[in-house]
């Protein structure tokens, strides 16, 4: 499968971030691209610095204006698009959105973000409702997408459930970045970690991981921090934890990486851990901490 990526710089200027990534698109699916994955709530900048209720007009309803062009594109040019919108469900109910265009236009399915942080700079709580809709891969003419957003490719609870329920591939849009006052060390320890704990994703359930950041320097509205240097590095995993592609941590980028699908079944068939799994002895995933 040829996957494009397209890891962007926003700015507030939200007509122009949707101009860039449009123009993108057509690059991409000139260039042969089947699937296109773009970043974390790509069309504003991260809003979730800051806690403000102003914010909240950057929502908008799923079937809405974003939807609707990105159907157009995706239609107009074959290609499956993996978005990433701010949804209004109603009035004081908002979630953090993963939505899938099919190659003809209609929405083949969309993920509400399940795991939602709430730490300095990354005041999630304050905006998204946690995810209702479960882990469940999305079908697409490309196959069946495991999409997962963010703070949510930290827990390889989701990942696993994807592959259980037959995703073909598990994807990340995101938006992570360094804090200014950690030392370089422990800024790399932290892209590492962050790289590090997909790609252990695509091993332990067989499957290609791809991951999409935002990129570039964002600042904080409110004056409190220093703002975030968002670290790039989109890649691309296979289903060994190799890596097939991975961005720089500085530039714009919209790449396609050619995926060999067939290797997931290889792979799957040399290290059958979905078969070892002991799933008479994991009662006690279930529980937040156990106490012995």
């Amino acid at each position: 499968m040829k996957v494009g990526i397209i890891q962007q710089h926003n700015t507030a200027d939200v007509k122009d971030n949707c101009r860039r990534l449009s123009e993108r698109i057509a690059q991409l699916a000139e260039e042969g691209a089947q699937l296109i994955v773009l970043q974390e709530l790509h069309n504003s900048l991260y809003f979730c610095q800051v806690e403000n209720v102003d914010n909240f007009d950057l929502a908008e309803p799923i079937p809405g204006p974003s939807t609707e062009h990105y159907a157009s594109l995706a239609r107009q040019h074959g290609v499956v698009i993996v978005t990433s919108l701010f949804e209004r469900r109603a009035t004081g109910l908002y979630h953090n959105t993963a939505v899938v265009i099919d190659s003809d236009g209609t929405i083949a399915g969309r993920y509400r973000k399940m795991h939602i942080p709430d730490d300095p700079a990354y005041y999630e709580k304050f905006y998204f409702t946690p995810g209702d809709l479960g882990f469940s891969p999305i079908k697409t003419s490309v196959g069946m997408l495991g999409v997962l957003v963010c703070w949510d490719q930290w827990y390889p609870e989701a990942a696993r459930m994807m592959a259980l329920k037959g995703a073909d591939m598990l994807i990340y849009p995101t938006a992570i970045g360094y804090e200014s006052s950690d030392s370089p060390e422990e800024q790399e320890r932290q892209r590492m970690a962050w790289q590090t704990v997909q790609r252990g994703h695509a091993v332990a359930n067989g499957l290609p991981v791809v991951t999409v950041n935002r990129v570039g320097y964002e600042p904080d509205p409110s004056g409190m921090t220093k703002g975030i240097n968002f670290w790039g590095t989109s890649f691309i995993a296979g289903p060994q934890g190799e890596l097939i592609y991975e961005a720089p941590t500085d530039n714009e980028v919209a790449a396609i990486i050619d995926i060999d699908m067939q290797r997931s079944e290889n792979v799957r068939r040399w290290w059958p851990f979905l078969r070892d799994r002991r799933i008479d002895a994991y009662e006690g995933i279930l529980q937040r901490f156990i106490d012995e």
